[in-house]
């Protein structure tokens, strides 16, 4: 037997996303962008880039040591 809220709130989200938010979207939007602003990426080189395009956050700002080379 399924709980109650296991039906119900996925189904109030979809009415949410289907129908309401076409509608409340374009009225909130300007005071969202406000508050949650999108920060713009910095790519330092492609030096710093790994395995499929995407950078280490903690080692793209440093430089390589002997003791971070892999030994092959």
């Amino acid at each position: 037997m399924v709980c109650i809220p296991c039906i119900v709130i996925p189904v109030l989200l979809w009415v949410y996303k289907r129908f309401l938010e076409p509608i409340v979207y374009p009225f909130i939007s300007p005071i969202i962008s406000r508050f949650w602003t999108k920060t713009a990426v910095q790519e330092t080189g492609a030096g710093n880039l790994k395995g499929s395009g995407t950078a280490d956050i903690s080692t793209a700002n440093r430089t390589t040591t002997a003791s971070d080379k892999k030994d092959d």
